[in-house]
């Protein structure tokens, strides 16, 4: 998908970066820092984390990118599924989520949203204390024995999955006001925002969402970088583990053309090069999500980029406009051609109706812990994609910031390129 020079440049960037020791990344006591603590690495390296409240008092995680003028609040959400779920409630489930990305273009100051699944094997911690807790003194013998048993065979071969919403605002001035907001009267508006924005995508069927502490946060992107200290983690659980945001990070670290190593993980991750085709189904991509016995820990991301109600008539009309273009200009039509026109007539049509429309992209990390286990978790993450009719594509060469922006910490990346994509836009 690339020409010769994009392919040179990508080529000759990663050479320079390996010459200047840029893919390799060290810290704690013994690194060759000032510091002895062990930060984010690479484009995650600023990134700053506050602690504000919500409208009920409740301390909520705001994270700071300070070069893009961003913040992101993460919302932990508990997803249901569809098990056991008619087909008309998952088709209002799927029909309310359109309305939620649709809104996003009328929320204030936002600029991109994410949605991230992480499916891990499951160490049974969580089952052992919720039974452990509830079972009261005097209680039957067969009642223990039989919960005991529950709690020591159930979570052999399961999974858990966690799901994570990141919602990133911009500081950059209002329209009429030149002065540029800080990230206390950020932290307030947004603090007053964050029950009805969890009350709203509770509806589309993803449960009950509450703001990450700092404290969720940080041990969630620990684990994320050393998969090794998962299982661990989950039997003190995040508040017992009391990790800080500034220890959150690897010790080491080495960026590899095809890979990234951190700690005790190896991972890779792919980019979607290129969207599902045809009739696009609510379970599409419940394979790709879905836990796989080969890979340890998998991470899912979808990222959103809302166009303004402006901008996304002008876009559709583009697109539109295109679409004829094409279709028009060979003697002998192809069914591809008609297919992307009137696709391109109905999304028009339906922006005039005032539906929002929303950029995507999707970002799947797959991490081992054994390098030998490593193809197999490559061979499964081309499979899932196939299932999901759709082309994944190894991030080759900045495998460290894809990984990281596959994480929940709300990095647009567009803000983050050497020649940021507004002046892209305009060039």
């Amino acid at each position: 998908g690339r020409n010769g020079l994009q392919a040179l440049t990508a080529r000759t960037g990663w050479a320079a970066t390996r010459l200047r020791g840029g893919h390799l990344y060290r810290s704690g006591a013994l690194a060759p820092l000032e510091r002895s603590r062990c930060g984010l690495p690479g484009i995650a390296a600023a990134l700053e984390a506050l602690e504000a409240l919500d409208a009920y008092g409740q301390p909520f995680a705001l994270l700071h990118h300070p070069r893009a003028g961003h913040v992101t609040v993460v919302l932990s959400t508990s997803p249901d599924g569809v098990s056991l779920v008619d087909a008309e409630q998952s088709d209002q489930m799927v029909a309310r989520w359109g309305v939620w990305l649709a809104g996003l273009a009328y929320e204030p100051d936002l600029v991109a949203a994410s949605v991230t699944i992480e499916s891990a094997p499951d160490s049974g911690s969580r089952l052992r204390r919720e039974i452990h807790a509830n079972i009261v003194g005097g209680a039957p013998l067969l009642a223990v024995n039989v919960l005991s048993e529950i709690a020591e065979t159930y979570p052999a071969g399961s999974a858990t999955i966690t799901s994570r919403v990141a919602l990133t605002f911009t500081t950059a001035p209002r329209v009429g006001s030149a002065k540029r907001r800080s990230v206390d009267e950020v932290a307030t508006d947004i603090g007053q925002r964050i029950p009805a924005l969890a009350g709203t995508i509770a509806a589309t069927g993803a449960g009950p969402a509450r703001a990450m502490t700092v404290t969720d946060l940080a041990a969630a992107v620990r684990v994320a970088y050393d998969p090794a200290i998962g299982a661990d983690l989950e039997e003190m659980g995040a508040a017992a583990a009391d990790i800080a945001w500034q220890d959150c990070g690897p010790t080491g670290a080495e960026d590899r053309w095809d890979s990234y190593r951190t700690d005790s993980g190896i991972h890779v991750t792919w980019a979607m090069s290129d969207a599902p085709r045809g009739a696009v189904f609510s379970n599409v991509l419940e394979r790709l999500v879905a836990p796989h016995r080969d890979i340890d820990r998998k991470r899912v991301t979808i990222l959103y980029r809302p166009h303004a109600p402006a901008d996304a008539t002008r876009a559709v009309e583009r697109d539109r406009k295109d679409a004829i273009f094409a279709a028009s200009g060979r003697k002998i039509g192809l069914a591809r051609d008609v297919v992307s026109l009137r696709s391109a007539e109905q999304s028009a049509a339906e922006e005039a109706t005032g539906a929002g429309v929303v950029r995507f992209g999707v970002l799947v990390t797959a991490s081992v812990t054994d390098p030998a286990r490593l193809p197999l978790a490559m061979a499964a993450v081309k499979g899932l994609g196939t299932m999901s009719r759709m082309e994944l594509r190894p991030v080759y060469g900045a495998q460290s910031s894809a990984f990281a922006a596959c994480l929940p910490l709300g990095l647009v990346l567009p803000a983050h390129l050497r020649v940021p994509q507004l002046v892209r836009d305009w060039s």
